[in-house]
């Protein structure tokens, strides 16, 4: 932390006007915008320093939406998704409306109830640059897109690969009722042996059995890695066909 200035002195907290909320140094607070059509901003605090009049100021390092980032807003950010900029800077402690959480995105994906005051953050951006941390993520779906929280996702019970309902067809009321929901990879050979609420779906290419890292920022293909899970489910299923057909053969 840099040296107080003199005639300055640092607080280890601050009460906001109106309301019996204090901030501390670690904080993520909303801020008012100069507009008021705007919603407020969202920072962390990282420091809170007050004048030889009392006047007190923060250091924010300030939170950016998606859309207010190089690129823009895409399909897949989530609409309490924020980026954590390495931008800093100096504002009156007036304006902070209120406080709020910005949760990591696992933790943002465990809540069972998703509250005005919660946010999350999954990427660091430099604002000077454009640039983000990390700058490839994994991608799901026939649609190969990254993970958007807002929006539902049915895990295939066999490969464990995920899917979006529409991407397959399915309403969203559809993939509420499925249990299990199969893949065409995973599931049987027989339809009369398939359960009547499974979803059929079309072939994946053996190339899913992958997870593919894409940077998504970019549009530029990245690596493949391999998903455990989803060659273990393969393996598993590939045996499983070959007995049936060995005792088919015996017949």
């Amino acid at each position: 932390m840099a040296k107080t200035k003199p005639g300055k002195k640092d607080l280890d907290s601050y009460s906001i006007k109106g309301t019996n909320k204090v901030v501390r140094v670690g904080d993520c607070v909303l801020m008012r915008p100069s507009d008021s059509d705007k919603p407020p901003y969202v920072a962390k605090v990282d420091r809170i320093e007050a004048d030889h009049r009392n006047n007190v100021k923060v250091r924010v390092q300030w939170y950016y939406r998606p859309e207010e980032s190089v690129g823009g807003r895409r399909q897949f950010h989530g609409a309490k998704e924020l980026f954590l900029s390495d931008h800093y800077d100096f504002q009156s402690a007036h304006t902070i409306e209120g406080k709020c959480i910005v949760h990591s995105f696992k933790n943002y994906t465990k809540l069972e109830n998703v509250g005005p005051e919660d946010y999350f953050c999954r990427f660091d951006y430099k604002a000077a640059t454009g640039g983000f941390t990390p700058d490839r993520v994994a991608v799901y779906c026939k649609c190969e897109m990254p993970y958007n929280p807002d929006d539902l996702m049915v895990q295939c019970e066999g490969c464990k690969d995920w899917f979006h309902p529409i991407c397959m067809g399915m309403t969203i009321d559809e993939a509420k009722k499925l249990d299990p929901f199969l893949c065409s990879d995973c599931s049987s050979e027989d339809d009369a042996k398939r359960p009547l609420n499974s979803f059929h779906v079309e072939p994946k290419s053996w190339k899913k059995l992958l997870s593919r890292e894409v940077d998504i920022f970019q549009n530029k293909p990245g690596k493949l890695i391999w998903d455990k899970q989803c060659v273990i489910a393969y393996l598993e299923a590939a045996h499983d066909k070959v007995q049936v057909e060995l005792k088919r053969r015996k017949r």
